[in-house]
């Protein structure tokens, strides 16, 4: 018994082929329109959209050849049937898919890693492609214009092996590896010391006194100064050269970090995001698109070759004879041709309002360069945005009080999607203000003034809050310290409104203290939930004090720590953060669940703040269970003790030295994985701080020694 009726199995045989190269088409068409977006796009949804059509594009090629190969088994040998030649004309088109979009050759990196596989893949496709066209040949018009469609299929298949291979880990690395360093010659040195010596001569081994290492980059005016962020082009390429590396594992001399220093200690915050961003974006290029190697002399030839090769292709099938034919066949071939003639122009525009072409035309001053500029600027594509621009936020508190109730939950659960949906629900985004940006980049700039050595930049970066505590005694503190014994200084202690924390009582002040000595995602987790309830405290005693700019970047990071946390734990340092973060919601909401009637929104924090937290939490309760809420609770009411300004600064602070602790802890793969999603500012934060020397990457810090000796 057949389960598909003998009809609808004579469509499907009619129609099968047809089918699958329309459904290969528009993949591709998918692919090419959305690819470029996930740079600048945080939508999930795009995300899906664009995993489902990577997977589904190779595999709807790889089976309509599979389909084209069957139906050549199954012809005769004297008698080939028309609708199997111009379905085998079909055979190269599934070459150019196969061969992927500019905008998109790896989804993943894991992609990359497995350019081998996809190799072996591809070159099958091609063998089967052939096949198909020499079982096929009947020395008909059509049978010949299939050779110059190969062209450009080969062409295709061929930029991707290349791409694949050339952003892969091994060769990435490879590529950028330095010469092999044998030293100063120290066996002929030694022949010359002992031969000295041997002879009676009084020989001592000296030291060259050598210059310091200055920075020698320089960095000249662009010369076409019309083409927008000229000058942050050409600047970020520069640095590119170098700075790739990061993502390599490979270190840096420590010219390379003097050259970068002495730019970003004098640029400004907004030229020194303007050139990461850049940089990122080139690195967004290098490993997910085909820019890199094809935005060049020989990828422009090979481009032109297959244009034109496609093009030919039309016209000549537009004037050859196609009576022995079906209207639709022929309908889908002009298809399949305009839309290989259509990408390849989309292609083509897309590389000319890149950053690659605005780089070029900045270094070209002529009136060739200005007349294209002119027609690039007037292409209507979307602008070049080079990330999100944005930060994920999550609200620990918003969450364990339901504020968002959730859609279907019994066919979620039914799925066993609820938690995960459940989590994602809460997720929301912010701006990444600029004021955010100068809070971090004059942090970051203060912080490089120490990076003298490699030791003082491990310390940096190892830096998470307590270095803030540290530094964070005011004036009067280190005056009264010079007047007084230290005993002294300890009884001068208030219970508000405090200059510094040095000013409040020692209980307090070791609160603090221990918070950020935790392990890091508990110290997430008690800072998150102190910002919180010390932000909307302020809010309901004194709403403008919510405005100040420390505020607001403190309320920013809080929210963006712990969505990292939450939804991407893997860019922080190993830890338990999802059983804390578990279990802290639990206590949370079995707190606001018994006082359901009071704990509504604003209100339920100040319920909150108003628990008595004289007695430690960890003595009542013992560390079985791994909550921290109450420990946020406890954390909050020291940091009220404080003036509100210099509460949100010490808070701010503190979040920005977590912050630079996550981006150096967290491995290049992640930080490269994320430039998919719209970038992280983690990512930029990262890379912002092996500009400005404070990375343990730097581990040439002395370079060759220059020995001499010394004749007496």
């Amino acid at each position: 018994m057949q389960i598909f009726p003998t009809r609808l199995r004579t469509v499907l045989n009619e129609w099968e082929i047809q089918a699958l190269v329309m459904v290969s088409l528009s993949l591709q068409i998918i692919l090419f329109v959305l690819g470029n977006r996930r740079k600048y796009s945080t939508s999930d949804k795009l995300s899906v959209i664009l995993w489902i059509a990577y997977l589904s594009a190779d595999w709807s090629a790889t089976v309509s050849l599979s389909v084209l190969s069957n139906n050549a088994g199954n012809i005769g040998d004297n008698n080939i049937d028309p609708k199997f030649v111009i379905t085998a004309f079909w055979a190269p088109f599934f070459l150019l898919h196969l061969g992927g979009p500019d905008t998109i050759t790896a989804y993943s990196l894991e992609d990359n890693e497995l350019w081998r596989r996809h190799s072996l893949t591809l070159v099958i496709q091609v063998v089967v492609a052939v096949y198909v066209f020499l079982r096929a040949w009947t020395k008909t018009a059509l049978n010949f214009l299939a050779v110059p469609m190969f062209i450009p299929g080969i062409i295709k298949i061929w930029e991707r092996i290349w791409v694949l291979r050339s952003a892969s880990s091994e060769n990435f690395k490879a590529s950028m590896l330095r010469r092999p360093d044998p030293g100063p010659n120290y066996a002929r040195y030694m022949e010359e010391y002992s031969s000295k010596k041997d002879e009676g001569f009084d020989v001592k081994s000296g030291k060259f006194s050598e210059a310091p290492v200055v920075g020698y980059l320089s960095f000249t005016a662009p010369e076409n100064v019309m083409i927008p962020d000229a000058a942050t082009l050409q600047d970020a390429f520069i640095f590119f050269k170098t700075f790739k590396q990061l993502f390599a594992d490979l270190i840096l001399s420590i010219q390379d970090k003097v050259n970068s220093q002495s730019f970003f200690q004098k640029a400004s915050c907004y030229e020194a995001f303007k050139v990461i961003e850049v940089e990122l974006g080139f690195m967004f290029d290098v490993f997910y698109t085909k820019a890199f190697k094809v935005y060049s002399l020989k990828g422009c030839l090979l481009r032109l070759i297959s244009f034109s090769s496609t093009v030919s292709v039309l016209l000549a099938f537009f004037i050859m004879k196609k009576n022995a034919f079906s209207t639709a066949d022929v309908i889908i071939t002009y298809i399949l041709l305009v839309g290989a003639i259509f990408l390849e122009i989309y292609a083509v525009l897309v590389l000319l309002t890149s950053d690659w072409t605005m780089l070029w035309l900045s270094k070209h001053k002529n009136s060739v360069v200005d007349f294209l500029y002119r027609i690039i600027s007037s292409i209507p594509l979307p602008g070049n945005k080079r990330w999100s621009n944005s930060m994920g936020q999550y609200n620990l508190i918003t969450y364990c009080l339901k504020e968002k109730p959730a859609k279907c939950s019994v066919i979620q659960k039914f799925f066993c999607m609820y938690e995960l949906l459940e989590k994602n629900r809460y997720q929301d985004s912010a701006e990444v203000s600029m004021d955010l940006k100068e809070l971090i980049f004059e942090q970051l700039r203060d912080k490089s003034k120490s990076a003298s050595d490699l030791k003082a930049c491990k310390e940096l970066c190892a830096s998470r809050g307590d270095r803030v505590l540290k530094n964070a005694k005011c004036d009067d503190c280190r005056s009264r310290e010079k007047q007084k014994t230290h005993k002294e200084v300890e009884l001068d202690n208030v219970l508000q409104n405090a200059k510094c924390i040095y000013e409040i009582s020692k209980e307090n002040r070791t609160t603090l203290e221990q918070s950020v000595d935790e392990e890091f995602d508990q110290s997430i987790l008690l800072w998150h939930i102190a910002t919180n309830l010390c932000y909307h405290s302020d809010w309901n005693t004194s709403p403008n004090s919510v405005n100040f700019s420390n505020c607001k970047a403190s309320k920013l990071l809080s929210d963006y720590m712990l969505y990292l946390l939450v939804l991407r734990p893997f860019m922080l340092p190993n830890g338990i953060e999802q059983i804390r973060f578990q279990d802290t919601c639990a206590e949370a909401i079995e707190f606001f669940e018994e006082r359901k009637s009071v704990c509504v929104g604003d209100q339920a924090r100040i319920i909150l703040l108003e628990v008595s937290t004289e007695i430690p939490p960890s003595k009542v309760k013992g560390d079985r269970s791994k909550s921290v809420l109450f420990e946020g609770c406890r954390l909050a009411k020291s940091l009220r003790c404080l003036e509100i300004e210099k509460k949100w600064e010490l808070i701010s602070h503190v979040w920005v030295e977590m912050l630079c602790y996550a981006a150096s802890k967290c491995r290049w793969n992640h930080h490269a994985q994320q430039l998919t999603r719209g970038g992280e500012l983690l990512t930029h934060v990262w890379l912002l701080m092996a500009h400005l020397g404070i990375t343990e990457q730097f581990q040439i810090s002395k370079g060759h020694a220059r020995a001499k000796l010394i004749v007496g």
